[in-house]
């Protein structure tokens, strides 16, 4: 009996001390919402160790408009639709908690980086150095090197931190902030990286829309960058971050008439986000335009921004409209490429690499969607650096 009553009091001490522990993860994510979900998936996916702090059973995820899904959202429609055996990939399933629920724990035990702490509150929150702590009700501690805060304004007074609300910005090409967009929203909207940060507080992500999974991927990329490069979420670089979202199918440039399908919607999104080629705006929604001609004038400007070579070129250049062969010599001539050798090159690729529905005719004007893809494979814009206010810096 005596041995039965110290085996018992070993184990207690052995599971006190399990349940004490200290764990460490690159992000964490607080939350259990859509926002919560996405930057959750995304900050794994990134590549870093991350954790969501559920602090209930499972997800409580809102419905969810199909209108300019894309990315993680777009992602978990498909599979809810694959889940409901429903084969149109445009319908918007109808919204049910335990289908939604089913589809993420899938979806999330699928992810070695990603951690689910659930039933589990935090009961104190406090800086650790550069870092955080948090005190669980379990017991143990969690330690991150970044958190992401979906609108848990009761975690921001605990932490002693002010906020505000950061929404949806309009497209505006007056202000160059667009090309620091790590999100393309609904009705011509769009949201800057900048947006996630707090006057003084380092390696915090805050997001005060909690039912937003677009803003969740942008954030979780954000986050991972930081843990990554361990370093300040004030030096993130949004070059690096808005081509990692890019690769992973979130538009940053909501333009409404190209969809994550497209087979040229990766070169698109690239030159949209550096206003290259800007969209056609009206009140509800950002076109692109994929089939109308490029004038001379539109681009003229924004590619001598970002080129220095490109005023030279510019400069012998007075035809009205960009063809096809003018597009190739200038992404030669700006691009440092050997001009006979590159056209051969797109002359392969034209119908297969880029899958374009048009004839290689080097005399004819250019549309939108052709100038896009050779600039951005031969010259890209995007790959020039730019400022926290969006400015060129060359």
């Amino acid at each position: 009996m005596k041995k039965q009553l110290f085996f018992v009091v070993v184990l207690m001490a052995f599971f006190g001390q399990l349940q004490a522990q200290t764990l460490k993860t690159d992000v964490l994510v607080i939350g259990n919402g859509n926002t919560a979900v996405a930057a959750g998936l995304q900050a794994a996916i990134s590549g870093v160790k991350t954790t969501i702090l559920l602090q209930a059973d499972g997800f409580d995820i809102s419905a969810i408009d199909n209108g300019l899904s894309s990315g993680i959202q777009a992602t978990f429609l498909q599979k809810t639709r694959n889940a409901k055996q429903i084969k149109d990939s445009l319908q918007t399933p109808i919204f049910n908690a335990q289908t939604a629920n089913e589809v993420l724990k899938a979806w999330t035990d699928s992810l070695k980086n990603l951690s689910i702490i659930r039933n589990v509150t935090w009961v104190k929150a406090e800086r650790s150095g550069k870092n955080w702590s948090f005190k669980l009700s379990n017991g143990s501690t969690l330690k991150p090197k970044v958190l992401i805060n979906p609108g848990d304004e009761k975690l921001n007074n605990a932490l002693k931190i002010s906020t505000t609300k950061n929404g949806w910005t309009v497209l505006d090409y007056s202000n160059t902030i667009y090309r620091t967009s790590v999100a393309g929203g609904p009705n011509a909207t769009l949201f800057s990286m900048y947006q996630f940060f707090v006057p003084a507080q380092e390696n915090l992500i805050w997001i005060s829309d909690t039912k937003n999974m677009l803003l969740g991927q942008a954030g979780g990329a954000t986050a991972a960058y930081a843990a990554f490069f361990n370093t300040k979420t004030s030096l993130s670089k949004p070059k690096t971050i808005q081509g990692e979202l890019i690769n992973y199918k979130l538009n940053l440039i909501p333009f409404s008439d190209i969809k994550n399908t497209d087979s040229n919607w990766k070169a698109i999104q690239f030159v949209g986000v550096t206003g290259v080629l800007k969209a056609e705006i009206n009140e509800v929604m950002a076109n692109f335009y994929p089939n109308k001609l490029v004038s001379t004038t539109e681009v003229k400007q924004p590619i001598k921004d970002y080129f220095y070579k490109a005023q030279i070129w510019f400069d012998d250049y007075t035809n009205l409209q960009m063809t096809i062969g003018s597009t190739i010599d200038m992404v030669c001539y700006v691009g440092n490429k050997a001009l006979i050798s590159t056209k051969k090159e797109i002359e392969k690729k034209w119908k297969t690499t880029y899958q374009f529905k048009t004839e290689l005719d080097l005399n004819r004007s250019i549309n939108r969607r052709e100038f896009a893809v050779l600039v951005q494979d031969y010259m890209p814009p995007f790959n020039v650096n730019i400022d926290k206010d969006g400015k060129v810096v060359r």
